[in-house]
This record gives structure tokens, C-alpha cells and sequence, in this order.
């Protein structure tokens, strides 16, 4: 395989670790367990600690393994470069580690995973002030912006939801105000969108869910995709400025959240990752194909009162999303009629799993306001349109026939 030439998504991804050298001509990294790395030569040991060259310094800060998953990261976001750290929520707080400080101001979407909402509160606690936005119209995070606003923070398509974010417009407003633009691409995946195409300086990814897709292996990753101007940062240290400035934010991160807030993946579940991300793509397909078929199932059931997913026509952002994404993505939520009670819904259900994560090969569901909303309390969950009945689902790459009887045998089983 040559670097030279282009190569399609799933082909890179495969033969990605083949393009540096491997011990004893395996196909994939090792699993390096080492935390620690010697040198021969002192002065070369204090040549990788000063970042003159490269090297590994200590397993809180990377190894050959994490470092071998990086690299794939960076490909498939067509970055330039990528930190992994132990867990989607990881990533995100190193945002607010290691580049925020009291008396900043985060503008972020008003429909946001639980435990990033949960996060925002604690940088909220510690000085920094937050704005909610309604993110799928660009002009409420224009009118949110201050003098203060260091970031704006969207996720692609919101958790559990499914609000599409007006991407392009706000990426465009970010760049003409300077701003760091930070998309959480984990609900949509490298493989049917980009966020670089709209701006994104920073790109988020929970390798939990699609990404790693089996549910065997928590991580996070942050990926610089070159197009933000780290010189128009006011917070980068100044010991960090010896780097060129496109290095600005990615030295301070990896300072800043892995060397001093030891957020760090492990081996073992980079590992996994890696090999799991070799199917990313067919992964997708299948289960982005298998969520159209069950939202179309769900909406044209009158024991239905509500089905969100991009893919349906009805969808507030329906055109939007066809825009921007290659597919629809794998998370739909779903609202009974009254009167139907959701846990009995959930507990006919013979395929679909009452469990918690996403992305996973099989398919998932969760009351929301139950479980993973429960803690923001019901005036929060309303403001976010969540109501109580609601039903996340993530789809994942069953038979679609199956997954449609099991969906459609547990709605006739439900009082009318």
C-alpha cells in the first residue's frame, strides 16, 4: 500500500499500521503494556522530554499502541493530529482542563448528552460561565456570544433527540470571530461526516460507540484538524508557544489533560478499538439503514405518538442532515401514547437490550428520563424537549427484518 496514492475510507483504516514498521511483521500494533521507556543515550531521553524529537516518555502520555489508534483517528477525521484519552467524557473534559480558565465563557448546544451537561455544571461551578443555545439555528449562538466566548460546543446529532446542529453556519461564524468550534462527532462517526468540511478546529469522538462498536473497550479522542488558528488562543502557556503555532493546542492538551490529569486509555482497549474501527464503515451502513427502517415502522403506528431521527421527512432538521451527512446515523428516540407504559413496552422486547451505551453491534434501548436524564430533573429534561415516555435507541446491525418484528410484536402487545 502506498501513502502516495488515495485510498478509500475502510482500505486506509485496514492498512493503516502497515504504513510504519511492525514487530515480526504483524498485521495489526501490539498491545505494548510498558509504562516505561528507556534510552541508551541520556541526552536523547531529554530531546523527547523537551519535544525535539520523537519519542515515548512515559505511559501517561502514550504509547506505541495508543499512538498506532491515534494515527487512525487523525485519518479517518482527516486531521493532523490526535490525543486518545480513557473515555469520550475524558476527551471532552480535557477541553475544559487544559484550555479554559475562570472568567471564560463556553457557548454550547442546549441539546447535549447528559454527563456533558453534568460537566458544563461543574465549569460552570469553577468560574468559567456556560450559554445554552438552541444550536440548530445559527443566530441563538450569535446572539449568546460575548467578548469572553473561548469556545462553542455542538454535538452532530444531539443525544437522545436527534436535534441537527446548523454545522456550516456556525463553523463559518466561528472562524470569522476567532473562536475555537469543538463538534462532538460521535453520534454520526468519521465515516458519514466530517467535521473538518464545516470548520471544526477540534473533533471529538467517544471511541465507546461506533467507532470502537462492540462495547468491549471504553475511550475518547480529541482530533486537531488543522483549520483553527491556535495563535488566536489567549490561553496557550508560554512554554507551549516554542512549538509553531498549529502545535499550540495540541502540546497543551497532551500536557495539560494526559501528563497532569492522567485521563489516559490503556493499552489494551486501544487495542480493541483499533481492530474494532477496521468495520467502522460496514458497521454504519448496516445499522444507519436498519434505524431508517424501524423509525419508518414507529411513525406509521398510531400506538406512536412521536419518533425523532433525521431520516424521516418529518424530521425539523431532515434537509439539514441530508446535506451534511452521508446517512443518518444509528440513534433513534421514540415517544408512546399515552397510556402505553414504557417499561412494559421495553420488557417485550426480545432483540432490543435494556442497557445504556451506544454504537454498539446490538441494539439497545433505555428509558430516558428514567435513567440517564433522570438526574437533570424534569424542568431541564423538558427544556430539551425529552418528555417522559421517551425511548432512546440504538440501533444496531441485527437482521432488519428481525428488529422490525421485534419492535413492531412488542407495540401489539401494548394496551390501546
Amino acid at each position: 500500500m502506498s501513502e502516495k496514492k488515495s485510498y478509500g475510507f475502510t482500505t486506509t483504516i485496514l492498512h493503516n499500521d502497515r504504513q510504519k514498521p511492525i514487530e515480526h511483521g504483524s498485521l495489526h500494533k501490539p498491545i505494548h503494556t510498558s509504562v516505561t521507556f528507556g534510552y541508551n543515550d541520556a541526552r536523547q531521553l531529554a530531546s523527547v522530554f523537551q519535544g525535539r524529537e520523537a519519542g515515548f516518555r512515559y505511559g501517561r502520555q502514550g504509547n506505541p499502541t495508543i499512538s498506532a489508534l491515534e494515527d487512525k483517528i487523525t485519518k479517518m477525521e482527516d486531521g493532523v493530529s490526535t490525543l486518545c484519552f480513557a473515555t469520550g467524557m475524558g476527551a471532552i473534559g480535557a477541553v475544559f482542563q487544559a484550555l479554559l480558565r475562570a472568567g471564560d465563557q463556553i457557548v454550547s448546544s442546549s441539546f447535549l448528552f447528559g454527563n456533558t451537561n453534568s460537566l458544563w455544571q461543574t465549569a460552570a461551578g469553577q468560574g468559567v460561565e456556560v450559554a445554552f443555545a438552541d444550536a440548530t439555528d445559527v443566530a441563538n449562538v450569535e446572539a449568546a456570544l460575548t467578548p469572553a466566548t473561548r469556545l462553542v460546543f455542538v454535538e452532530t446529532i444531539a443525544n437522545p433527540r436527534t436535534q441537527v446542529a446548523d454545522l456550516a453556519r456556525i463553523g463559518r461564524l466561528c472562524k470569522e470571530r476567532g473562536i475555537l468550534f469543538v463538534v462532538d462527532n460521535t453520534m454520526t462517526s468519521p465515516y458519514l461526516f466530517r467535521p473538518r468540511t464545516v470548520g471544526a478546529g477540534l473533533v471529538v469522538n467517544a471511541l465507546t460507540k461506533s467507532i470502537g462498536g462492540h462495547g468491549n473497550a471504553l475511550g475518547g479522542s480529541l482530533t486537531d484538524t488543522g483549520v483553527y488558528d491556535w495563535s488566536a488562543f489567549p490561553n496557550i502557556a508560554a512554554n507551549y508557544k516554542r512549538n509553531p503555532p498549529a502545535q499550540w493546542g495540541m502540546a497543551q492538551l497532551r500536557a495539560k489533560a494526559l501528563r497532569d490529569f492522567g485521563a489516559s486509555l490503556a493499552p489494551e482497549a486501544a487495542h480493541h478499538i483499533a481492530v474494532g474501527a477496521e468495520t467502522l464503515a460496514l458497521r454504519m451502513e448496516r445499522a444507519s439503514a436498519n434505524a431508517l427502517a424501524v423509525a419508518r415502522m414507529l411513525e406509521a403506528d398510531a400506538r406512536v405518538a412521536a419518533v425523532h431521527y433525521p431520516g424521516l421527512a418529518s424530521h425539523p432538521q431532515h434537509a439539514l442532515a441530508t446535506d451534511l451527512f452521508k446517512a443518518y446515523g444509528s440513534l433513534l428516540s421514540f415517544e408512546l401514547k399515552d397510556g402505553i407504559d414504557c417499561f412494559d413496552y421495553l420488557n417485550r422486547l426480545k432483540l432490543g437490550i435494556s442497557a445504556s451505551n451506544l454504537g454498539d453491534t446490538r441494539t439497545l434501548v433505555i428509558p430516558v428520563s428514567h435513567t440517564i436524564f433522570y438526574e437533570m430533573g424534569a424542568e431541564r429534561r423538558a427544556s430539551m424537549g425529552i418528555a417522559e415516555s421517551l425511548i432512546r435507541v440504538s440501533v444496531g446491525i441485527e437482521d432488519s427484518a428481525d428488529l422490525l418484528d421485534d419492535f413492531q410484536s412488542a407495540l401489539a402487545g401494548a394496551a390501546t
